[in-house]
């Protein structure tokens, strides 16, 4: 896919989102900034940004996707998925404490997570596909924090911010996917004791393993391919949640337990 803007004028975005996203900063929206840029540059600012982490020697664990439930296209006001890549780095343990010190605006979203095989095909075309694929599915909360101000901002821009990427909890008791019926279980969200979603795995575009097929799609077109063994968050279930140091959230997944994060301004 070709990008309208210079190389030097993306690598000059994706040094605003690396130093926004390593201090917790406010951007100012691409697209408000250089006139016709779209998702094709987004998607090219957040490779720069890839390969800035690596280079830093941080490592690519998997993808996540956003924007995949109703409820999240109509809060955003968006209908088109997204993609973006998490790392080892941003994992925080389950029933562990999420610092929010550099994090800008963070909310939580409960979401299905698929470990996939080491020895998966090239292309994975059918939820049939996805499924013989994957060695696990275990329950997730992604803690997402946009650096636009107010969480408002448009396709492109939250592209290039690596799709809202920040830290991922994985707990819960991971089953076999044969185990399942993807498109039924059931989660409610506690924040502070308080139920503040709920939801079913089947609000995920009828069935969460239907965003792997997405996914296996978007990176063969783009000349890629899923890597055995990559660890996949499949999109929020319900509307993310904002929370602020000295808050507790609990994911309860039917069939699959309970996932826990804590945040404190200092760990």
């Amino acid at each position: 896919m070709s990008v309208s803007l210079s190389r030097e004028e993306l690598n000059a975005v994706a040094a605003r989102v690396d130093e926004a996203q390593s201090t917790g900063g406010t951007l100012t929206l691409p697209t408000a900034e250089h006139e016709g840029f779209d998702i094709a540059c987004g998607y090219a600012v957040q490779d720069m940004l890839r390969e800035r982490w690596q280079a830093r020697g941080r490592r690519l664990v998997g993808y996540k996707a956003g924007l995949t439930s109703r409820a999240k296209m109509a809060q955003m006001k968006v209908d088109t998925p997204t993609f973006g890549f998490i790392t080892a780095d941003m994992a925080v343990p389950d029933g562990g404490v999420c610092p929010t010190r550099l994090l800008a605006r963070p909310r939580v979203e409960p979401e299905i997570a698929f470990l996939m095989k080491h020895d998966i095909p090239g292309s994975l075309r059918t939820e049939a596909d996805v499924l013989a694929a994957t060695d696990f599915i275990a329950p997730a909360i992604e803690i997402i924090d946009s650096r636009y101000a107010n969480y408002k901002f448009d396709l492109p821009s939250v592209v290039a911010d690596n799709s809202s990427s920040a830290r991922y909890v994985i707990g819960g008791r991971p089953r076999r996917p044969t185990d399942l019926d993807l498109r039924t279980i059931g989660i409610v969200v506690l924040q502070n004791g308080e139920i503040v979603g709920e939801a079913a795995s089947g609000a995920v575009l009828g069935n969460p393993a239907r965003t792997i097929v997405m996914l296996s799609q978007w990176l063969e077109a783009r000349g890629e391919r899923l890597e055995g063994g990559s660890l996949i968050l499949t999109g929020g279930a319900c509307e993310a949640q904002l929370v602020s140091a000295e808050d507790s959230v609990c994911a309860r997944f039917q069939g699959l337990g309970d996932v826990v994060v804590r945040f404190a301004q200092e760990t």
